[in-house]
């Protein structure tokens, strides 16, 4: 007689199949395309630090006052889903304490608008969308998912171009650890601005095109290895004005400087909670749930084949042949 199989081996070897297929696809299909920049980020960063600024009221440089720098990122969800790109807008306020609390950005001692467009996938720029200003670069408000130990081309607003910022080491930041990133700008003209020349030295002159001069003693960027998110930040600007043509910075005037303004501890704690919030998504659908689907599957697999080979346990099978019973003689 012919051995008979139960569906239930053949359902038990179909969804351990189906188990391992979907593991190789949380791993290798569905993981590296949840690794997106999202297009409803809506955060506030802020910064402190002493420093120095030039008080138009008093028409001289301020100097060992507080600094606050206040940046808010608000994705463009509509713009965003239409153009299949992450378009956030920034705002970036620069405020002394003469200045906070300032209820309207218009207040603030400096305050700037800025439109940023990028791939998703990559974090590099995407020129579109209303894209202000146009900006280069591989990091700027975060680094491209899976930060690597290598250099990276940093966007410096200020600057107007980008600055080389090169690894260091690892860094924990309120027992998070991520990537140390450090770079420098020296001195170079960005502009020019009409200002009276006795601001300058050249008291003999009405009005002059000062020229602007930017410098940044010391960027330095923390962050988080998986998903580029910046975990600390701090810079260390200075901006001052020029007499035209001037070969030195004898006469500069300060128009902001600082030797450190960084992350506040608030925000250091919120950029890691979002972190760890973010990798424990890309964990779930990268690492957890394949290797969960994996085992899984691969166990109902072997058992669903098993059972498949040697036939439903108790099922109907052939009976073992009898000996014929001895033939019983009248006597």
């Amino acid at each position: 007689m012919r051995r008979t199989t139960s569906p239930v081996p053949l359902v038990v070897l179909g969804i351990g199949t189906f188990l391992l297929v979907l593991a190789a696809m949380l791993a290798w299909y569905v993981e590296p395309r949840a690794q997106r920049t999202p297009i409803d980020t809506d955060a506030t960063t802020v910064f402190t630090g002493q420093g120095s600024y030039f008080d138009s009221r008093k028409v001289k440089t301020v100097e060992g006052e507080k600094l606050t720098v206040t940046r808010k990122v608000r994705g463009d969800v509509a713009d965003s889903e239409e153009s299949g790109r992450a378009i956030w807008d920034v705002s970036t306020s620069i405020d002394t304490d003469d200045t906070l609390p300032a209820s309207d950005p218009h207040d603030s001692f400096q305050w700037t608008v800025e439109r940023w467009v990028t791939d998703r996938r990559t974090n590099t720029p995407v020129h579109c969308c209303q894209e202000s200003p146009r900006f280069e670069g591989e990091a700027y408000l975060k680094f491209p998912f899976n930060v690597e130990k290598r250099a990276y081309r940093w966007w410096d607003s200020t600057l107007g171009a980008t600055v080389e910022l090169a690894f260091q080491s690892r860094k924990k930041i309120q027992g998070h650890e991520g990537y140390l990133f450090t770079g420098t700008v020296d001195p170079v003209r960005t502009g020019t601005r009409q200002v009276p020349g006795v601001l300058v030295g050249q008291p003999e002159r009405g009005q002059v095109l000062a020229e602007e001069w930017y410098a940044n003693d010391g960027i330095e960027l923390v962050a988080d290895q998986k998903t580029g998110r910046i975990l600390f930040a701090a810079i260390g600007p200075r901006k001052t004005l020029r007499a035209p043509g001037a070969t030195s910075a004898e006469n500069e005037v300060v128009l902001l400087a600082s030797d450190r303004i960084a992350f506040t501890e608030e925000t250091q704690k919120q950029q890691v909670e979002l972190a760890r919030a973010d990798n424990r998504k890309l964990d779930l659908v990268g690492v957890t749930a394949p290797v969960g689907a994996g085992g899984l599957g691969l166990g109902l697999a072997v058992a669903g084949a098993v059972m498949v080979f040697r036939g439903r346990p108790g099922g109907t099978a052939p009976a073992p042949a009898q000996a014929p019973a001895p033939e019983s003689f009248a006597t």
